[in-house]
């Protein structure tokens, strides 16, 4: 029986797609990298760990549906099954939600509905609220608004850094993410 194969998409570090890379019981391939900056280090990652990318940059298209076009070809033509979002800084338009519907899955570093968008640590913290955490949620036209699957608190230490925080919220992420992808693709293949 072959394994599911999955793409991931990040803009940044790629913790979390090393994360993913590093757990052993992982019920998938990961079989492509999807970045849209040159120079994200994630794009390292993926190489020492022999993944294909597709590097692209969204200003030399006409339109947003033309780079999204190309991507659901990729996607496509490696036989990608899921996409699960690690830190991709890009509203999903809807030529890759029609090509994936219900297949799009983002971790959020934040419990929604509370925080969503960019710096959402940074603005739990500046908030001052005792607790924020880390959501996956399936991807709709929205930003941060599509239908959550799982979320796990984190508390907030009053004394805590916001790079203390950063750290413990990574922490869960990395144990999150896999999980519930395991959970999601244990009824596919």
């Amino acid at each position: 029986m072959s394994r599911i194969k999955v793409a991931v998409f990040a803009s940044g570090t790629g913790s979390n797609f090393q994360a993913l890379m590093e757990t052993k019981s992982l019920a998938c391939d990961i079989v492509l990298l999807v970045c849209d900056k040159h120079d994200a280090p994630v794009i390292q990652k993926a190489k020492a760990n022999g993944v294909a990318t597709f590097i692209f940059d969204p200003k030399s298209y006409s339109s947003k549906q033309a780079y999204e076009q190309e991507i659901t070809d990729r996607l496509k033509a490696a036989s990608v099954s899921w996409v699960f979002l690690a830190g991709y800084m890009r509203i999903v338009g809807s030529e890759l939600l029609t090509a994936y519907r219900g297949k799009i899955v983002n971790i959020h570093p934040s419990l929604l509905p509370a925080f969503p968008g960019k710096d959402a640590i940074k603005q739990a913290f500046e908030a001052g609220v005792t607790k924020t955490g880390v959501t996956v949620h399936f991807v709709d036209e929205g930003i941060d608004t599509g239908p959550m699957i799982q979320q796990q608190e984190v508390y907030i230490d009053a004394a805590a850094t916001l790079e203390e925080l950063e750290e413990r919220i990574h922490q869960v992420e990395h144990q999150l993410y896999p999980q519930v992808i395991n959970q999601l693709l244990q009824n596919e293949g």
